[in-house]
C-alpha cells in the first residue's frame, strides 16, 4: 500500500503526480517520487520545495538533478535485485553501511534505493529473511547485556541544547549500561556519540560535539555530515577506548541517514518490527528525551507493555523536560494516570534534566 498521509507520501505514477500538481501542490517535502521520468517535468519540479525529496530510480536532466541535491533532496539510482545479504549472520556496523565515499553509492544508499522501487513476492520476500536474520543476530548480540534505550526527536540538530544533552545522557549512561537508540540523527545519534566516549572523559565529548557541529544536519549533504562523524571516530583514543551502544534504524525511513556512532547497527526493512524490539530489548528502561509524535507514540507503546507486566518485569521509564510534558505534549498526566495502582506506579519518572535521568537508571 502506497503511503498518501502521514510522514512521507509515494508517487509511482505521473499521471498521480500530474494529478497533485495540477491540484496547486508545490511543497514536496517528505514526499517519494519513484521511477518515474521527471525530464519533462523540469520546469514545474523547479518551482517545488524539494528541500526533503527522495528520487529514488527516476530520471532527470543532470542539470536539474544536480539542482535538487544542492537543495537537500536524495538522489537515488535505480536497484533491480537485493543489495543485502538477506541471511546476514551479524549485525551490521557503520564501515559496512557507509561503504562508500558518496552516501547514494553506499550499501545503505542502495539498499533504501531498493527498498523504495522492488515490487513483487521475491522481493516481499527477501526483505522478510532479511529482518529474521538481522532479528537473530540481535537476539544473539543483546544476550546478557544491560540495555537503556534512549527516545527523542531525529530534528536536533548538532550544536544546539537537546543534542548537547542527549550525548551527556549517553555518556553517562554509557558508564554502566549499553546505550540503545533508534540510530538516526539527532538525538539519537548525540546519544550514542556519548555512549561511544563514554570511556572518555567528559572534555573529550565537547571537542567531538565541537567537530560534528560543522555539519549540523544530514541536509543538504548526507556525505558532509557523515564526513564530520569520521573525524571524531578517526581519533585512535577513541578506537581503543569505544564504549558500545546499538542503533536500530530502518529503510522504511531511510531518507534519515544511519549515524556512524552506534557500534552494532540492526538495521530493518519493517518499521513496526524496528519499533516493537527497541521497546522489548531494553531491559534497563528508556529515557524519553523530548520530541514529537513518534517519541510520544513510543512512550505509550511502552506504557502498554509495562501496564500488563508483573512487578519484576517492569522497566523504568523516566521522562525528560517536566514543562514539556506537562504543557507542551502533556503525556505525563496520561501516563501517570495509567500507571495509578499497577506495578508500573513507582517505576515511571518525570525529570527535569539529563542529569537526573541518568542517575535514576544508573544506579
Amino acid at each position: 500500500m502506497k503511503p498518501a498521509r502521514g510522514r512521507f507520501v509515494a508517487v509511482d505514477a505521473l499521471a498521480d503526480l500530474n494529478r497533485r500538481l495540477a491540484g496547486g501542490t508545490t511543497d514536496l517535502t517528505g514526499w517519494r517520487l519513484l521511477g518515474l521520468d521527471l525530464r519533462a517535468h523540469t520546469g514545474a519540479l523547479a518551482r517545488c520545495n524539494t528541500a526533503r525529496t527522495t528520487f529514488a530510480g527516476c530520471e532527470l536532466e543532470p542539470a536539474a538533478a544536480a539542482e535538487h541535491a544542492r537543495r537537500g533532496a536524495l538522489i537515488l539510482p535505480r536497484v533491480d535485485s537485493a543489495p543485502v545479504d538477506v541471511h546476514r549472520p551479524s549485525l551490521y556496523t557503520a564501515d559496512e553501511l557507509y561503504d562508500a565515499p558518496v552516501y547514494e553509492d553506499s550499501l545503505d544508499g542502495r539498499a533504501f534505493a531498493w527498498q523504495q522501487t522492488a515490487r513483487g513476492p521475491r522481493s516481499t520476500m527477501a526483505r522478510s529473511l532479511h529482518d529474521y536474520s538481522v532479528d537473530a543476530a540481535l537476539d544473539e548480540w543483546s544476550a546478557g547485556r544491560a540495555l537503556v534505550g534512549v527516545m527523542g526527536g531525529h530534528a536536533a540538530t548538532r550544536g544546539s541544547g537537546p543534542y548537547d544533552d542527549a550525548a551527556r545522557l549517553g555518556f553517562r549512561l554509557g558508564q554502566s549500561l549499553t546505550v540503545a537508540t533508534g540510530g538516526g540523527p539527532g538525538a539519537m545519534e548525540a546519544a550514542n556519540l556519548g555512549a561511544r566516549l563514554s570511556g572518555l572523559g567528559e572534555d573529550r565529548v565537547r571537542e567531538a560535539l565541537g567537530v560534528v557541529a560543522a555539519a549540523p544536519s544530514f541536509k543538504p549533504s548526507v556525505d558532509a555530515w557523515a564526513g564530520a562523524a569520521r573525524r571524531v571516530l578517526s581519533d585512535p583514543a577513541v578506537a581503543e577506548a569505544a564504549g558500545e551502544s546499538l542503533g536500530i534504524p530502518t529503510w522504511h525511513y531511510g531518507h534519515e541517514p544511519p549515524n556512524l556512532f552506534a557500534t552494532a547497527i540492526a538495521k530493518y526493512f519493517r518499521n513496526a518490527l524496528r519499533e516493537a524490539i527497541l521497546l522489548q530489548i531494553c531491559n534497563r528502561g528508556i529515557v524519553f528525551l523530548p520530541g514529537a509524535g513518534g517519541t510520544v507514540q513510543e512512550i505509550f507503546q511502552d506504557a502498554c507493555e509495562n501496564y500488563y507486566a508483573s512487578e519484576e518485569t517492569v522497566a523504568p521509564m523516566v521522562l525528560v523536560g517536566r514543562e514539556y510534558w506537562t504543557e507542551r505534549f502533556p503525556a505525563w498526566a496520561l501516563l501517570h494516570a495509567l500507571a495509578a495502582g499497577r506495578p508500573m506506579e513507582r517505576h515511571v519518572h518525570l525529570v527535569d534534566t539529563v542529569d537526573d535521568a541518568a542517575e535514576i537508571l544508573s544506579e
